[in-house]
């Protein structure tokens, strides 16, 4: 950990063409940055990719930074700002029906396509059966793969709440997909 005057002559070092000094500040804020990212992404891969990305960024804007002193702010409103940017513009998950995968394995013997053709129009119909919300909750979690903390904001329900849902969910599902097995 370096003090505030060794941070501000490292600081005040890059923004005069110094690559060392900025090298030295970006192995000292390089864990910072990322876990803010990370903290947005919830994607490592992404998340190391952006926070390079900040650190370009902030080599190319150093010289534009005034006040040397209020460095680590500035680079973490740098991140978060790049952060939203990428899981605003990241495009969406959707679903695709499980058949559609089925296509693309080759190696697959005619019956066990016919039976995961069948058990995922089991499945569906069973979903069908199910009330809207046990329905919308297991949509949600499994095929939309959304947090519990994202169906929370969804359903305007606690956490805990959205849990007991996904367990009353599946244990309908599971009653209603046993009424459509064969005797």
């Amino acid at each position: 950990m370096i003090d505030q005057a060794e941070l501000l002559e490292l600081v005040e070092l890059a923004q005069r063409g110094d690559r060392d000094a900025f090298g030295q500040l970006a192995r000292e804020f390089e864990p910072s940055v990322y876990a803010i990212v990370m903290r947005r992404l919830r994607n490592q891969a992404e998340a190391l990719e952006v926070t390079q990305e900040v650190f370009l960024r902030a080599i190319r804007k150093l010289p534009q930074l005034r006040e040397p002193e209020r460095f680590a702010g500035w680079l973490k409103r740098i991140a978060v700002r790049m952060a939203i940017n990428r899981a605003v513009r990241r495009p969406k998950e959707t679903y695709a029906p499980p058949e559609m995968f089925a296509t693309f394995s080759h190696h697959q013997a005619p019956a066990d396509r016919a039976m995961r053709t069948e058990q995922a129009s089991q499945l569906r119909t069973g979903l069908k059966q199910l009330r809207a919300l046990d329905r919308d909750t297991l949509l949600a979690f499994y095929f939309e793969g959304q947090s519990l903390k994202e169906m929370s904001d969804r359903f305007s329900s606690p956490v805990g709440t959205i849990k007991r849902r996904l367990h009353t969910a599946r244990h309908r599902l599971k009653e209603a997909l046993g009424d459509l097995q064969p005797a």
